[in-house]
């Protein structure tokens, strides 16, 4: 039987999640694919036109 809103992440109980995010902020890069693609988007659409995406 599961309860309603307990889960258990063997990522977070090992500190897996809280060193990627140290690591993270540290570089000023992320670590997910989605952040990568933001991040260099941002740059490509800057590069590109000059301007800062909105």
């Amino acid at each position: 039987m599961k309860i309603p809103g307990l889960t258990f992440s063997l990522k977070r109980a090992i500190g897996v999640s809280a060193l990627k995010q140290k690591v993270a902020r540290k570089t000023g890069l992320p670590l997910t694919k989605q952040g990568l693609e933001r991040k260099i988007g941002g740059k490509v659409v800057k590069a590109v036109t000059g301007k800062k995406k909105k």
